[in-house]
């Protein structure tokens, strides 16, 4: 279930479980996943897209693994907030993945994370080689972050 807010993804989530969020491109999805208590997101793991059933069961597999609750799905808006071809191919993602497995899933304004984590990433002298293995599931992990962040505040 796609739900509307920040807010309503973080009351959905049973108390104790985790959230995973995904970064989903159109080579690979990167992941990250939540503490139970909601407040820390670290990189998970990359998932090399094949097609989307296969796709589908890699990450039930690891939401089953982890025990989570929730999904935060990083959309990629176009800089002024509009809608472009790869933000329909997420939400359209999305809605094929939760009618597979029905669970509370927010879309969350993922503008510029890879490049923010790319940034920083370079900035730590990290080599090419490595930065390509990890950007997808640190840039999760920015975007998850960011989604925890916000629900943090309101509590």
């Amino acid at each position: 279930m796609l739900v509307g807010s920040p807010q309503e993804l973080r009351a959905a989530v049973p108390p104790g479980r985790r959230v995973i969020g995904l970064d989903v491109g159109t080579k690979t999805i990167g992941l990250a996943l939540s503490d139970t208590r909601l407040v820390i997101a670290s990189p998970l793991d990359t998932i090399r897209r094949r097609r989307f059933r296969d796709d589908a069961a890699a990450l039930f597999a690891l939401i089953d693994r982890h025990e989570a609750g929730g999904l935060v799905i990083g959309l990629p808006l176009s800089l002024d907030g509009s809608d472009s071809p790869r933000t329909q191919s997420v939400r359209q993602f999305a809605r094929n993945l939760l009618a597979l497995r029905d669970m509370p899933a927010v879309l969350w304004d993922e503008r510029m994370s890879t490049a923010a984590v790319t940034r920083e990433m370079i900035a730590h002298d990290m080599t090419r080689k490595r930065r390509a293995e990890i950007v997808d599931r640190v840039a999760a992990a920015y975007i998850l972050q960011g989604f925890l962040d916000a629900v943090g505040r309101a509590n």
